[in-house]
């Protein structure tokens, strides 16, 4: 069969993002004192997506730029900013099953274990290999296994912040107005020790397992997850942490939205810590979920911080409201600490769980098909307890604002 040129670049597509981003930090993910002074600063993603598909074989490539505004001089000799967000292939051996290979965006349910992390402007992808079988009901099996350095001999790996290896299985199904999934994770860390001026690794191993639940009916929406973790943390000690999550949407007349929930991640006591050297690590950890989208916009919990700790109560409301081509959201977060809280200062006293009250506000204005406007203003009213979790002045104004445009035009289709 001889296909033609045009026929050929009908399943080509090339496209771009540009997301200039500028924000003013004066207490974003953590609380400042009386002597800080405000940050503020324009950051950038500059991105080229190509995609092609041939017969049962699918193609997809990214590459970005990220940086912020003035980091490199005016007149810079050489500057390799460029990196591989995306490089994959897939093939269908039916039109049911499939493989995909290569680095790829992971994003399952709400994101809250697996996710792309959007927001960021570097965003996450994964190295592995994806089965997927698709027809009544979606089943994706995805395998990794991670090496720092091209070796012949051992495969230890030093890259602390990212897994060694890494399996999971995604189930998802539908049943009328009910959804199900479910997610098992087997999570390998490496793990280094030193015996007899050695350096000694071994992979340690976490499991986790959990449910997520959806249901809609008229003009309401529920939602609930329940995770568990068990085996090692990536220190080899003994992990059983657990998140559940509930909450429900309600549609109201006009443009307007309700919404409200709980979400409760599992924490250490600080006073099992200080009582027990071989204590549990009771801390449940969302390990590569989109964390910015949960417990308040600022990022004072799960976004690079506050793992191992004392876990969260997060409950929440809010309100948001569409019209036309712009959509407006705001929420009220209440924190407080899932476990114990000690005052160091006051004899290791039990301090209140409280840990603050977070007001978000955000709008987005959609100005063609190409281009797409946001912005945010948040502050975190912190109480006592947060400054002394996470240090700084819970007196003091904690607030972020920032401004957003983001143009996302396609070239060739």
């Amino acid at each position: 069969m001889i296909f033609t040129f045009s026929q050929l670049f009908a399943q080509f597509q090339l496209s771009g993002e540009f997301r200039p981003r500028a924000e003013y930090r004066h207490g974003f993910k953590n609380l400042v004192t009386d002597d800080d002074k405000a940050a503020f600063q324009i950051s950038q993603r500059t991105r080229l997506n190509a995609g092609y598909q041939f017969e049962n074989m699918k193609f997809g490539l990214s590459i970005q730029d990220i940086r912020l505004w003035g980091e490199t001089p005016q007149l810079v000799a050489a500057s390799n900013r460029m990196m591989l967000h995306q490089a994959w292939a897939e093939y269908g051996f039916n039109k049911n099953f499939a493989v995909k290979m290569g680095r790829q965006e992971l994003v399952y349910d709400d994101a809250r274990i697996f996710g792309n992390v959007d927001w960021a402007q570097q965003a996450r992808t994964h190295d592995l290999a994806l089965l997927k079988y698709e027809k009544n009901f979606k089943m994706h099996v995805g395998l990794a296994f991670n090496q720092q350095n091209d070796l012949l001999r051992t495969t230890n790996y030093d890259m602390t912040s990212n897994y060694k290896t890494l399996q999971f299985l995604w189930y998802q199904r539908k049943i009328g107005k009910l959804g199900f999934s479910m997610l098992f994770l087997n999570n390998g860390m490496e793990y280094k020790k030193i015996e007899n001026n050695e350096d000694v690794y071994k992979t340690v191993f976490s499991q986790t397992i959990g449910t997520r639940l959806t249901y809609a009916t008229g003009k309401t929406s529920f939602y609930g997850n329940a995770y568990y973790s068990g085996g090692k943390d990536a220190a080899d000690r003994k992990l059983s942490a657990y998140n559940t999550m509930i909450g429900l949407d309600y549609n109201l007349e006009n443009g307007f939205g309700l919404g409200a929930g709980w979400e409760l991640l599992s924490g250490t006591s600080q006073k099992e810590k200080q009582l027990n050297a071989n204590y549990t690590n009771n801390s449940f950890n969302p390990f590569y979920g989109t964390n910015h989208k949960f417990n308040g916009f600022m990022d004072y919990f799960y976004v690079g911080n506050h793992l191992n700790s004392v876990g969260l109560s997060d409950l929440y409301a809010n309100l948001s409201y569409k019209k036309g081509k712009a959509s407006y959201l705001i929420t009220a977060h209440f924190f407080s600490a899932a476990n114990d809280v000690i005052n160091p200062s006051q004899n290791n006293e039990l301090m209140s769980k409280g840990l603050g009250t977070e007001i978000d506000f955000s709008l987005a204005y959609k100005l063609n098909d190409f281009a797409a406007l946001s912005a945010g203003y948040s502050q975190m009213f912190g109480t006592e307890t947060l400054s002394v979790l996470r240090g700084g002045d819970h007196k003091a104004t904690n607030n972020w604002a920032w401004l957003m445009v983001t143009f996302k035009p396609v070239f060739l289709k």
